[in-house]
C-alpha cells in the first residue's frame, strides 16, 4: 500500500529553499542536518538537498492537492504575493476540472496547488 510520495527538491543555496517553503508557505522544519532538510506541514512533505550540480540540472514543478483551495491562496496571497505565479496567480478551474494557482520560488520551482 502506498501512503505518499514525498519529492526531493535540490538547491545551490539550500536556505532559498527554506525561506521560500518557510516564510512563504507555511511549512516547518521537521529535521534538519548537513545534507538534508525535511519540511512538513498538513500532510505534505518534502526534502530540500544542497547540491548544486543537480540543482542547475532540474527546477521541478511540484502538485499539492488541498481540500480548501481558497483558504490556501487568500493565506498565500496575504503572506507573500510576489511568490503568485505570473501564469496562474489566482484560482481558476482547468480545463481537466481541477481548480488550480501556482507559486514561483527564485529559482524557478513551480508548486501548484489543485483541488479536484
Amino acid at each position: 500500500m502506498l501512503l505518499r510520495l514525498i519529492p526531493k527538491v535540490f538547491y545551490a543555496d539550500i536556505g532559498v529553499g527554506v525561506d521560500f517553503f518557510v516564510g512563504n508557505l507555511g511549512f516547518q522544519i521537521l529535521h534538519q542536518d548537513d545534507t538534508i532538510t525535511v519540511l512538513g506541514r498538513d500532510g505534505a512533505k518534502l526534502y530540500l538537498m544542497q547540491n548544486a550540480e543537480l540543482a542547475a540540472l532540474d527546477r521541478p514543478e511540484l502538485a499539492i492537492e488541498t481540500d480548501d483551495i481558497a483558504a490556501i491562496h487568500a493565506e498565500i496571497a496575504a503572506r507573500a504575493p510576489e511568490v503568485l505565479h505570473p501564469n496562474l496567480p489566482t484560482v481558476q478551474r482547468r480545463p481537466w476540472g481541477a481548480q488550480e494557482f501556482a507559486v514561483l520560488d527564485p529559482t524557478t520551482v513551480c508548486v501548484v496547488f489543485r483541488q479536484w
